[in-house]
C-alpha cells in the first residue's frame, strides 16, 4: 500500500495493490504501519459506518464545526465520485474542492482530515461506502452546504436522482464561511 498526497494539505489517497487471479482478488484495505507513516493514528478511529446508495444519489456536503472529525473513506461495492472541500479558515486551499473516484476495483481509500466538507455521488447501480471516523457523533456540530452551491461549483458527473431533505435545505458556502469566521 502506498500513500499519495493531493493538492489539498492533509488529504491523502491510500492506494493498495490488489492481487488478482482466477478466483477473483485479495487486497489489503488498511495497513496500520502505512497509516502511521502517513501521520494517521489508527487508534484514533472510534466509529465505523456504512452507507448504501443508488445511482445518481448525492450525499453531502457535510462537515462538523467545533472539534470536527477525520474520516477514512472507501467503497466496498460499486463506485462513487467522492468530493471534499477544505473548510479550514487560514488554510492556503480554503474553499477549494478535490474529487476522487472511489470504487471496488482500485480499492483506494481517502483520508479526510478534520475541517473538510465531504460528500459523494453514486456512479453505479448501487454503492456501499465505508467510513472510519475518529470522533463520536455530536449533532450540535453538524453543518451542511448545499451540493449545488455556485460558490463551490462542484461538477457532479451524472444526473442527480435523489437528495435527502436535509441536503436540499442545506445552507450556502457563504453562510458557512460567515459562521466559521465568527467562531
Amino acid at each position: 500500500m502506498r500513500v499519495e498526497t493531493t493538492r489539498l494539505a492533509g488529504l491523502l489517497r491510500l492506494v493498495p495493490t490488489p492481487h488478482r487471479d482466477e478466483r477473483g482478488f485479495f487486497t489489503r484495505t488498511f495497513d496500520d504501519a502505512t497509516a502511521r507513516e502517513a501521520g494517521i493514528d489508527p487508534a484514533a478511529f472510534v466509529q465505523d459506518s456504512q452507507s448504501r446508495s443508488h445511482q445518481g444519489v448525492v450525499r453531502g456536503m457535510h462537515g462538523r464545526v467545533g472539534s470536527g472529525e477525520a474520516k477514512l473513506v472507501r467503497v466496498a461495492h460499486g463506485a462513487v465520485l467522492d468530493v471534499v472541500v477544505d473548510a479550514r479558515p487560514g488554510s492556503p486551499t480554503f474553499g477549494q474542492a478535490e474529487s476522487v473516484v472511489l470504487d471496488d476495483d482500485t480499492f483506494v481509500s481517502l483520508y479526510i482530515p478534520r475541517g473538510f466538507l465531504h460528500g459523494h455521488q453514486t456512479l453505479t447501480p448501487t454503492a456501499d461506502v465505508c467510513y472510519r471516523i475518529d470522533a463520536e457523533h455530536d449533532p450540535t456540530e453538524d453543518v451542511a452546504v448545499h451540493h449545488l452551491d455556485p460558490d463551490l461549483a462542484i461538477a457532479w458527473p451524472a444526473e442527480i436522482t435523489t437528495v435527502s431533505e436535509r441536503d436540499r435545505a442545506a445552507g450556502s458556502w457563504a453562510q458557512l464561511t460567515g459562521r466559521l469566521s465568527a467562531s
